[in-house]
Order: C-alpha cells, then structure tokens, then sequence
C-alpha cells in the first residue's frame, strides 16, 4: 500500500529559470524503505525537501504529492508545517548542525515534545530518556546532559533518531545520513536505521549516493540523473540487473571500488609478511 504518491513533479529555480526536477513520479510503500540514489545535482535532495516544503521561496514547483489523500502542494503554509515533524520527519546529513551549539541536547529534545506532542516539561524529559535509551546509548542521562560538540556525529545522529522515534511520523527521510562519518559510525547509523525498520515499522525514505547503504537498508529504489528518475523498482533487480546505462555505471563503479579496496588489504597483507621474514 502507497502511503505518499508524487506524481509528474517539476520543480524550477525561478531565479535562473533552470528545471532542477523533470516530471518525477514514484510511490513510497507502508512500512518499507525507498532508497533515492544519483551524484550530487542529481535532484534527489530538493525533491524530498519539496516533499516537506522547505526549500526557498526562489524554489517553485507543480505536479502532485499525495499523503492522507491531500495535494501538499495545494496547501498553505500553516497545514504544511502542522505535517513537518510529526508526520514527516527529516533527519539532516550533518548532524552537528542540527543541533544548537549552546544548548544541551537534553533541553532541545524537550522542547521538540513539548511543541509538537503538546507534552509537559516532565513528559518531554521522560520521552527523551526513553528514545535514548531506546538507540543503546549506555549512559542516556549524560548524553541529555551533553553539548552537541561533546558528542560524536554518530551519536548526534543517534540523537536525532531518537527524536524521530518518539514523534511517530508516518515517514521519516534521511537525507544522506551517513556521508560526515567514518566508516566505524556510519556502520553504527546503518544498524540504528534497521533497527528502527525493525523495532516501529516506520516507512523511510534514503537519499543518498553511498550504494553499499542503500542497498542494505532499502526495499526499492529510484535512480536520478539531471533531474530525471531513470530508472525505479525493487533493490534486488536495481542492483542485480540495472537497465538503464547509468545505473549500471554506478553499480560497476561500486563493484570496481569494492574489488580495488579488498585487493589492496590483501596485497598489504602479503607485503607485511614479506618484510617479517626479511633479515
């Protein structure tokens, strides 16, 4: 079942009159992942930003984007905002920016609940812990404690998906969520994304251009290249059998960097023996 439907979307910077996105369709279904991958310029973030309505005024677009039955893009500003956060949530690619700098997490936590769930200060305290506890931090309470710049940016995404797990919304979008972490965190932000599919059965929707993460976590994908979706469908056929050239350019891609990393630790290994049996 459908739970967002876009549908013949462009989208045109009004100050240079380009065309960014060009006549885009696609589904997002209950409860699974669709991962939207491409290079950067491909239009895969200004088309989820779009989905929200956050992108500037300059920013202008036409088609549809179905959720509950509405056109969001027929409706004002203050309908629009009553969708952001509670029903669809967005998790930022830099998480140390998503973040205040001066003021505990703990307290920005909170005051995310208390505007948007109606919830006490004691409520909103209560729910923070809780969703912390719930990402494994070991010791909740000093992260709630903590400055942002106390605190890695796995964790801070940590953070950020605990904020997501007590709201409930309907989607939650990651755009690029992995791309300002080193390989030990952006492993740990991948398990926390399963761990959410798994644990709520919120519907996600995955931008990025990290083919590794997307092919873990989605169950479908779309690909865009200059504003296009060139190709869509399950991950497993995306992946196993790309039609379009592009898509398979981006596979091998990833295949030939795969092959070069694993060669080299294995060259590395031989090489290291080699020298300890050196006189």
């Amino acid at each position: 079942m459908s739970i967002l439907k876009v549908k013949n979307l462009n989208i045109v910077d009004i100050k240079t009159g380009r065309v960014i996105v060009k006549n885009a369709s696609f589904s997002v279904q209950e409860h699974a992942c669709l991962g939207i991958v491409g290079e950067s310029g491909s239009g895969k973030s200004i088309t989820v930003r779009e989905i929200l309505g956050v992108n500037p005024r300059w920013i202008q677009s036409a088609g549809e984007i179905i959720f509950e039955g509405r056109n969001l893009l027929d409706e004002n500003e203050k309908l629009r905002k009553s969708v952001r956060g509670k029903k669809i949530s967005m998790i930022l690619q830099d998480a140390m920016t998503a973040f205040n700098p001066i003021e505990k997490i703990g307290l920005q936590m909170r005051q995310t609940f208390m505007q948007l769930l109606k919830a006490s200060k004691k409520e909103a305290e209560q729910m923070s812990l809780a969703g912390l506890k719930k990402m494994n931090f070991a010791d909740p309470r000093k992260v709630y404690k903590s400055y942002p710049h106390e605190l890695s940016g796995g964790m801070l995404q940590r953070c950020m998906i605990a904020i997501a797990l007590v709201l409930q919304p309907s989607i939650i979008i990651a755009d690029e969520p992995t791309t300002a972490l080193d390989s030990i965190n952006q492993l740990e932000v991948v398990k926390q994304f399963q761990y959410l599919k798994e644990l709520s059965g919120t519907t996600l929707i995955l931008i990025s251009h990290d083919l590794g993460v997307v092919q873990r976590l989605a169950d479908n994908v779309i690909v865009m290249k200059d504003g296009e979706i060139v190709e869509d469908g399950a991950a497993a056929a995306v992946f196993n059998e790309p039609k379009h050239p592009y898509t398979q350019y981006l596979v091998e891609t990833r295949l030939q960097l795969s092959n070069s990393y694993t060669n080299s630790l294995q060259n590395g290994g031989e090489q290291e023996h080699d020298y300890s049996r050196a006189p």
